[in-house]
């Protein structure tokens, strides 16, 4: 189910202008996708062929006119350049998850994992200009290209500002006296490693870290709490960083992370308000409700 929301009018020159979309794996893109379509509003699509899923294909066919749809390799950023300034296009948004494995490997040198992805001179060049070798900074280095070559990123919420978190207790249920101990010792603690780049989520179980976020993601993340755990009672905080930049990396919250929370007893989520996009939120929270697992949002 696509929810599909308004941004607001566009003039007859903005929609007459193709945005970029370079669109990761799982849903975000194909929504993002959907309310173009419906605005209106053409795009030039490019998808990472490691992540991006068939829908997308489908969804840029399924919107005709004013929609392309182009594969590039994670490493092609001159090609992704040249498809955008030959397109039309000066704004762009990034939508959906580029997992941090597929740039970074505990046991591959960065440089040789982003040769599986067959990189571009112009993206060695941003490898090697890095002040850190981490995703942020990284991302933060391919952006920096992209407006150096006249192609501004948005911010990549723009479509969906409905679907990010609201205010307060966002479920039926309320967290428990437990849960809400275990929430208020461990937001400021996702807070510090978040600021440090260390990860978005930690799990925690009677006010002790269970298990904290690095590359592999919240879903595992999850998994190897409840294995730490014996499946017991678990709750999640997922926060953003102190500065997250919306143009990219947003928190994410989708089905496939509610249907790991069933499986590992997650009871109690705490997000951040107005900076944690739910996809599919209608369901997302439908499920929880069925599930008993409280979600609370709020701010630091």
């Amino acid at each position: 189910m696509c929810v599909l929301l308004r941004i607001g009018p566009m003039s007859r020159e903005e929609r007459a202008r193709p945005l970029g979309l370079i669109a990761g794996s799982g849903r975000f893109p194909i929504l993002v996708l959907k309310e173009a379509q419906r605005q209106g509003t053409p795009m030039v699509v490019a998808a990472i062929k490691e992540e991006a899923s068939p829908q997308v294909a489908t969804c840029v066919a399924d919107a005709g006119e004013g929609f392309t749809l182009h594969w590039i390799a994670l490493g092609q950023l001159g090609k992704l350049i040249r498809l955008f300034q030959k397109s039309g296009v000066e704004k762009a948004l990034m939508a959906g998850q580029v997992r941090h494995s597929q740039i970074f490997s505990p046991n591959t040198p960065a440089s040789r994992k982003l040769l599986s992805a067959m990189p571009d001179l112009t993206m060695l060049k941003v490898l090697m200009s890095l002040p850190r070798k981490n995703t942020e900074s990284l991302i933060r280095g391919v952006v920096g290209v992209l407006e150096e070559n006249g192609i501004q990123l948005l911010d990549s919420t723009l479509f969906l500002k409905d679907l990010m978190a609201g205010s307060g207790v966002l479920t039926d249920r309320e967290p428990s006296a437990a849960e809400w101990r275990d929430i208020e010792y461990g937001r400021p603690i996702a807070r510090q490693l978040a600021r440090l780049d260390l990860g978005q989520s930690i799990v925690v179980k009677d006010c002790a870290v269970v298990a904290v976020e690095a590359m592999e993601g919240t879903d595992e993340t999850v998994e190897r709490a409840a294995r730490l755990t014996g499946g017991q009672g678990l709750t999640l905080i997922k926060v953003a960083r102190p500065e997250q930049d919306m143009r990219f990396d947003v928190p994410v919250l989708g089905l496939d992370t509610l249907k790991v929370m069933a499986e590992c007893n997650v009871t109690a989520v705490a997000v951040d308000e107005g900076r944690t996009l739910f996809l599919d939120k209608e369901r997302f929270i439908l499920g929880a409700n069925e599930l008993g697992v409280s979600i609370v949002s709020g701010s630091e």
